[in-house]
């Protein structure tokens, strides 16, 4: 099947939000999903131009002797703030895109799944054909952080700024999961194969 007669949801939604966990249920009901993060990660350990590019960016001691990812440099420099992160940024994302487009050609399903943090920060939502914000309560979603990363509540909260406000995630999207805990997500699933 050619990636024109497929149709690709990209999954976002702010931390804490549950999208992960969406994806799970998405794989567990037989769908592919393509995971941002995962592909970045991999991409950033073996891929030789942008181990070079990032060396550049973010100095020695990136990668140790062995040729390891020493994955603390990488969140030091990212640390410093926006245009850090966008350095990196602008090496990985093109490359990340690439990769999704090659798997999406792989998929025989007619529906296929992009979970990406940043999915409207990146860009990526313009190499799906729908979005999908994953939403759920901000003390939701403050609970789930602090006990899934042992953090303190200010932490979460210090973390749930950072990113876009939920208000504007939830424009942008096509189509609004909520997952509350309470709110069965396999109808709202399924809802999104009928639209």
């Amino acid at each position: 099947m050619s990636s024109s007669q497929k149709i690709s949801y990209g999954i976002t939604g702010g931390i804490g939000s549950g999208k992960s966990y969406v994806c799970a249920r998405l794989k567990e009901m037989g769908y592919p999903v393509f995971c941002c993060d995962t592909a970045a990660k991999h991409i950033i350990r073996t891929n030789e131009n942008v181990r070079q590019m990032l060396t550049r960016i973010v100095g020695k001691g990136l990668y140790d002797e062995s040729g390891i990812l020493v994955k603390s440099r990488l969140a030091e420099f990212l640390c410093r703030g926006k245009e850090s992160a966008d350095r990196v940024n602008q090496v990985v994302w093109p490359q990340v895109a690439e990769a999704f487009k090659q798997w999406e050609l792989q998929q025989e399903s007619r529906y296929v799944f992009m979970e990406c943090a940043l999915l409207f920060e990146s860009g990526f939502h313009r190499l799906t054909t729908r979005t999908v914000h994953i939403a759920a309560p901000r003390e939701v979603r403050i609970r789930r952080v602090m006990e899934r990363d042992k953090v303190s509540r200010a932490t979460a909260l210090r973390w749930l700024r950072l990113q876009m406000p939920e208000r504007e995630k939830r424009r942008r999207a096509d189509y609004i999961i909520n997952n509350d805990g309470q709110t069965p997500l396999k109808p709202q699933i399924e809802n999104l194969m009928q639209g």
